[in-house]
């Protein structure tokens, strides 16, 4: 068994309040979760309405998998329009 998890700051674009920043994240996050089936969390900032942290966690049988699966999340991300990525990780337990 393999558990990957992917850590994600990015910068939200046309978040003017807490309130918009709220409102691009659940929809992105509710897009993630429908396409590829991993769990994802707001982990931090979440006082700040232009910077997030995403975290985003998957299971399965082999590390390759679990790895691009991951890998395709990070690659979605960067051609959504909703977020700027600053940084990621990728680790697999």
């Amino acid at each position: 068994m393999t558990v990957g998890t992917l850590l994600v700051t990015a910068v939200v674009r046309d978040s003017g309040s807490l309130k918009e920043k709220r409102r691009v994240l659940k929809s992105l996050k509710d897009r993630v979760r429908d396409r590829f089936n991993v769990s994802v969390a707001e982990l931090g900032s979440q006082d700040l309405w232009q910077k997030t942290e995403l975290g985003f966690a998957a299971i399965g049988n082999e590390a390759r998998f679990v790895d691009g699966l991951l890998a395709n999340v990070l690659n979605y991300l960067r051609t959504t329009q909703a977020i700027d990525l600053v940084d990621h990780s990728i680790e697999l337990f």
